[in-house]
C-alpha cells in the first residue's frame, strides 16, 4: 500500500515526461538514471513531488495513454549501464553501432532508440543465461518470474506473438494465437521451436525484471531525498493490449472510449462534430465487480511499486464514459455524414454516454454511486492519498462533490475555474484537497498562451476594425489571469515580465498541491502533445541539453518563490 499522504503540508511539485529528460549518458530518451538526475534537482530546488506521463510499455504510436499493458514497463525507460550480464565494452560496442552520441541530439527517434535498447537488453540476457554464475541474480529473476505469473505470462507471450506476426493487432493473428487460452494450447504443442520460443519469452521477462527492479530503486532514491514521485495511469488500454488478448471478458469491444464534442476544439471538424474517439475498448463493469475488481486492484498493486502516489486521467470514466459504435480508424468516414447516414451506417447506434447519461436525477445518482463504488477499491489498495483525479473535460456537477467525499483531489486550472460574475474564482477558495496547475501535458504552455493573445493584441493596433473581436476576447483573457495572479497589465507586455508572477500566483493558491509542467516552469513554449495529432514530433520532444545552465538563474529565483509560499 502507498504511503498516507498528508494534506496539511501544502506541497510544490513539478511535471516532466520521462522521454524528454536529459540523462548524462542516455540512449536517446529518457530513463531512469536521468529521472534520478532530475529528482536530485528538484529536491534541491524545493520542489517535494515529481510527477510523470505514464511508463507502461507503449504501441506503435509511442502515446503514453495508449499502452499495451496495464503493467508491463516501457523498456525504453531502462538505463542500460550496468545490465546484469552486461560488460561495459560490450555496450559501448552497441552504443557506436547503433550511434548513440547522435541519437542524444534533438527530439526522440523511438525507432532508432528502441533498437539500440533492444539490442542491449538481448546481449544482457544472452550473457546471463548463458553464464549462470551469479546466484544471486539468477534466483531473484527466478523469484520475479514467479510472483509476477498472473499478468506476466499472458503479456511475455502476446509480445512473442507480436514479434512474430509484425503488429500487435491480435485480431489479424492465425486463429490459433487470436487469444491467451488458444495460445496457451498451441504454445503446449509446439514442438519443433519450442526452446526457441521459450527462451524469446524469457528474454521478454527479463526485460521487465530489469525494468521493475531499476524502477523499484528509483522510488527509494526519491524517498530519502523528501521527494514524492506521482506516477499516472490512464483510465483505458489499448483495444491491441496483452490485457484485452488475454481477458477479453472484462472489455466491451463493440465501443470505443472517448469524449464528448468540446468548442475547445473547433479547428478539428470530426472532433467539434462528434467527440475524441480514443479507440479504447469499454469496460463490462459486471465483469469486474464478479471478481473483484481483481484486474484494477492488480494494475494499483503494481505501479505504487514505482510511485508513491498517481493519477487517474479521465477519472470521469468511472461515472460514465463517453463511446463510439465505430473504431478510430473509421474516423474519416464519419465525419462529414449526418446523424441519419451515421446511425444507417452502424445499425442504429451513435456515440453516447455508457452506462447512461446524466439525463434525469435518477441517472446521476446511479452514475455517482458506481463511480464512488470503483473508486472505493481503488482506495482500499492505494492507501489515504494515494489516488488524484484528473477531473477535466466535460464534468457533471456531482463528479468534484463525490472527488470531495471520497478525499481524492481534483485538479484546479486557473483560468477554467470561473467564478459567478464572469471572474476566476481565487486560488484562496480553491479546496484544500486539489492540485492547481497551468497546463497538463495536452495544454498549451503558458508561455505560448500568453504570447498568443499579446500578438493578437498587437496585430489589430495596425487592424483595429478586422481584429476587434479578437482583440477585445485576448485583453478579457490577459486581464482575468493577471488578476487572478495580482498583477497589473496595462499594456503589452512579454511575457518575461510576468512569468514568475504568474508563477507566484500560482504557489500562493490554496491547494495541496501546486504543479508546474516542467516548460511553464522554464517559461518555454514545447509541446510535448498536440491532442489529436499522430506525427513523428508528437511524444518525442526533449528538453535541451543544456537547460539546466540555461535556465539556472531562473530556477533559483523560483526555488525562492517556493520557500516564500510556504511550500
Amino acid at each position: 500500500m502507498m504511503a498516507a499522504v498528508s494534506f496539511d503540508r501544502p506541497l510544490a511539485g513539478v511535471l516532466a515526461p520521462l522521454f524528454a529528460l536529459r540523462g548524462k549518458s542516455d540512449a536517446g530518451c529518457g530513463d531512469t538514471a536521468a529521472l534520478q538526475e532530475f529528482i536530485a534537482w528538484a529536491a534541491e530546488h524545493g520542489f517535494r513531488c515529481v510527477q510523470l506521463l505514464p511508463v507502461n510499455e507503449t504501441g506503435e504510436d509511442h502515446s503514453p495513454y495508449n499502452a499495451i499493458s496495464s503493467v508491463a514497463i516501457e523498456p525504453s525507460t531502462i538505463h542500460l549501464a550496468g545490465l546484469p550480464g552486461l560488460q561495459p565494452a560490450e555496450l559501448a560496442a552497441i552504443a557506436r553501432e547503433h550511434d548513440a552520441e547522435t541519437l542524444q541530439e534533438g527530439p526522440v527517434r523511438w525507432p532508432e532508440a528502441k533498437a539500440l535498447k533492444r539490442a542491449a537488453l538481448l546481449r544482457a540476457f544472452e550473457n546471463f543465461s548463458a553464464a549462470r554464475r551469479n546466484e544471486n541474480a539468477t534466483r531473484q529473476f527466478d523469484i520475479f518470474v514467479k510472483n509476477e505469473a498472473a499478468w506476466l505470462d499472458a503479456y511475455a507471450l502476446f509480445r512473442v506473438l507480436a514479434e512474430r506476426h509484425g503488429s500487435e493487432q491480435w485480431d489479424k493473428w492465425p486463429a490459433a494465437v487470436r487469444t491467451f487460452a488458444h495460445a496457451r494450447k498451441w504454445l503446449a504443442r509446439r514442438k519443433r521451436d519450442a526452446a526457441e520460443l521459450d527462451r524469446a519469452i524469457r528474454f521478454v521477462k527479463f526485460i521487465q525484471w530489469v525494468a521493475f527492479s531499476q524502477w523499484r530503486a528509483v522510488r527509494r532514491f526519491a524517498q530519502a531525498r523528501g521527494v514524492m514521485l506521482m506516477g499516472d495511469v490512464p483510465f483505458g488500454v489499448n483495444y491491441y493490449s496483452a490485457d484485452v488478448w488475454a481477458q477479453p471478458e472484462l472489455f466491451d469491444l463493440r465501443w470505443s472510449g472517448g469524449a464528448p464534442p468540446e468548442p475547445a476544439f473547433a479547428g478539428d471538424e470530426f472532433v467539434r462534430k462528434w467527440g475524441q474517439n480514443w479507440g479504447v475498448p469499454l469496460y463490462r463493469w459486471d465483469a469486474h465487480r464478479d471478481s473483484g475488481f481483481a484486474w484494477w486492484r492488480q494494475r494499483v498493486r503494481k505501479i505504487e511499486e514505482a510511485f508513491h502516489l498517481f493519477r487517474i486521467d479521465h477519472i470521469l470514466g468511472f461515472y460514465r464514459i463517453y463511446g463510439f459504435p465505430w473504431r478510430p480508424p473509421e474516423n474519416a468516414a464519419f465525419a462529414p455524414l449526418g446523424i441519419a447516414e451515421a446511425r444507417e451506417r452502424t445499425g442504429g447506434e451513435l456515440p453516447r454516454f455508457h452506462e447512461r447519461p446524466d439525463d434525469t436525477p435518477a441517472h446521476e445518482a446511479v452514475n455517482r454511486a458506481q463511480g464512488e463504488e470503483i473508486l472505493r477499491v481503488l482506495q482500499d489498495e492505494a492507501g489515504p492519498g494515494g489516488l488524484i483525479g484528473e477531473d477535466l473535460g466535460t464534468v457533471p456537477g456531482y463528479v468534484r462533490p463525490s472527488l470531495l467525499s471520497l478525499g481524492i483531489p481534483g485538479f484546479k486550472i486557473p483560468q477554467w475555474e470561473q467564478a459567478g460574475d464572469g471572474s476566476l474564482t481565487p486560488g484562496a477558495e480553491y479546496e484544500r484537497c486539489s492540485v492547481a496547475t497551468y497546463a497538463t501535458h495536452d495544454h498549451e504552455p503558458l508561455a505560448a498562451m500568453w504570447r498568443r493573445w499579446m500578438s493578437v493584441i498587437e496585430a489589430a493596433l495596425s487592424r483595429p476594425v478586422d481584429l476587434a473581436e479578437e482583440r477585445d476576447i485576448a485583453w478579457r483573457e490577459v486581464r482575468r489571469l493577471a488578476a487572478w495572479a495580482g498583477i497589473e497589465v496595462p499594456c503589452i507586455l512579454p511575457f518575461d515580465d510576468v512569468h514568475e508572477p504568474l508563477i507566484t500566483g500560482l504557489l500562493r493558491c490554496n491547494s495541496w498541491l501546486t504543479i508546474l509542467m516542467i516548460t511553464d516552469l522554464l517559461g518555454t513554449a514545447q509541446r510535448f502533445n498536440i491532442p489529436g495529432s499522430v506525427g513523428t514530433m508528437n511524444w518525442s520532444e526533449r528538453l535541451p541539453c543544456d537547460w539546466q545552465t540555461r535556465f539556472a538563474e531562473k530556477c533559483g529565483r523560483i526555488s525562492g518563490l517556493i520557500r516564500a509560499a510556504g511550500r
